[in-house]
């Protein structure tokens, strides 16, 4: 398992998303919590981030086939 920390910029890039759909998700649990880094910073696993894609990819393809 990935121990890498990704910050906001990274995740955005990433996922597609913008910085407030990341926040609507989490709100909602539909995508990874954040952990704190310090008392002004947070990140997101890689780890978990790879997983949450990997779902996204699952679940399109899943609906691309029925």
């Amino acid at each position: 398992m990935s121990k890498r920390v990704n910050r906001l910029p990274v995740v955005t890039y990433r996922t597609g998303l913008s910085r407030s759909t990341i926040y609507l998700y989490m709100s909602k649990g539909i995508f990874p919590a954040s952990i704190s880094l310090g008392s002004r910073a947070i990140g997101w696993l890689e780890s978990d981030i790879d997983e949450w894609l990997e779902q996204r990819i699952s679940a399109s393809k899943a609906a691309n086939n029925e």
